[in-house]
């Protein structure tokens, strides 16, 4: 049987990144990243210059996507508001409704629908398929979903939480089944997705009850740029004594602020290098992270009422042990007991933390969200 490739891109406002997946085994043939599109310094003046050097990458190894088996390319798109909450084949009538949703996700959208329609033009003959961040937390209940304001205003302008990283929860949550070998209906989880940007989520039986980001990914935990949750206030605050602008406020929220606004940086292996040197900025920094990150573990222990696994994925949470040992530090009478050699141990991929006696199992799981988005590709192309 011949090979059914599947080329994922997620394309960002400077940055495109490309992977090329076989969704059945899970391996990936080829992949990277073009980087500083636009600027000076980079080989890519736009995205179209970005995705014809991807494709100059993969002749280099030797793939022809004209006879490799390329099956479809899978889009990921952050923001799919109310109506798109499943892998959506792309025409030019759906990319026009998806550019209608770029209020929502101002940051993320934009650059997603460029990446969409430079592929189209330049693979013509394949389908091209849109996989949203928001479609795992769309059936979310409508107490975790429903913002206290004004019930005709947020209808009209349709403001929930719609949640992101849900690929990735997904993704996360169905391979934590698998590696406990227990039925995914019968589980429920906390998955923590720690990287630069972060997010949690609170999983029952398969299902999402809640999770950590909003109506923007700019809600929740403290990331790497964004600030995660703050007062509204702080946002009228400013635009009256400071006179910042809307526009001046919301990018320092997403850009100025978090780790890097308290401590100047944002990689975690450089933060822990400034706290060793005595640096008071990065260790108030992660003291604010790890805060913020253990109130919300403790709020979905509460909102599961009974949790049997919790789990760390992403670029932090996968690689940073002092990270998970403080999130986690105290926590034993809640039913979480870290196992220090465990934790701290060089090994990579699925693996269990937690000491035998601990009644909440805890993992470290590596994320894979270009797989996921491939196999939603094969799936709906199998359904057509």
């Amino acid at each position: 049987m011949a090979d059914q490739l599947v080329l994922v891109i997620n394309s960002g406002s400077s940055s495109l990144k490309f992977q090329l997946v076989d969704p059945v085994s899970g391996v990936s043939r080829d992949g990277g990243k073009v980087q500083q599109i636009g600027e000076p310094s980079s080989r890519a003046a736009d995205h179209e210059e970005a995705l014809r050097l991807a494709f100059e990458q993969m002749a280099e190894s030797g793939i022809d996507l004209k006879s490799c088996g390329l099956v479809a390319v899978g889009h990921r798109v952050v923001h799919g508001g109310k109506h798109f909450y499943h892998p959506t084949l792309l025409d030019d009538d759906t990319i026009a409704e998806l550019d209608k949703l770029s209020e929502l996700a101002p940051l993320h959208n934009p650059p997603a629908i460029r990446g969409i329609k430079v592929a189209r033009k330049l693979l013509p003959d394949v389908a091209h398929i849109a996989v949203f961040d928001t479609a795992f937390f769309h059936d979310l209940p409508a107490a975790a979903a429903t913002y206290a304001i004004n019930r005709e205003l947020a209808q009209r302008w349709e403001i929930r939480r719609y949640g992101f990283h849900g690929t990735s929860h997904r993704y996360v949550s169905e391979q934590v089944a698998g590696f406990l070998d227990r039925p995914l209906d019968r589980l429920n989880q906390i998955i923590l997705h720690l990287g630069n940007g972060d997010s949690a989520s609170a999983i029952a039986g398969g299902r999402p009850v809640e999770t950590s980001m909003g109506l923007t990914p700019l809600e929740g935990l403290v990331m790497g740029t964004r600030s995660g949750d703050v007062d509204p206030g702080v946002i009228s605050y400013l635009w009256r004594r400071a006179k910042m602008s809307v526009d001046e406020i919301e990018s320092m929220l997403n850009h100025q602020s978090g780790v890097w606004g308290l401590a100047g940086e944002n990689d975690f292996r450089r933060l822990r290098q400034m706290i060793e040197s005595d640096d008071g900025s990065a260790q108030l920094a992660y003291d604010v992270f790890i805060h913020r990150l253990r109130k919300y573990i403790g709020a979905y222990l509460a909102v599961l009422g009974h949790t049997d696994v919790l789990t760390f994925t992403a670029g932090v949470g996968e690689n940073a042990a002092e990270v998970r040992r403080d999130a986690l530090a105290g926590l034993q009478e809640l039913g979480i007991v870290v196992d220090e050699s465990r934790n701290f141990s060089d090994d990579k991929g699925a693996r269990r933390i937690s000491s035998d006696d601990s009644r909440i199992t805890v993992l470290v799981l590596p994320t894979n969200e270009e797989l996921a988005i491939a196999r939603d590709c094969v799936a709906l192309l199998a359904e057509l």
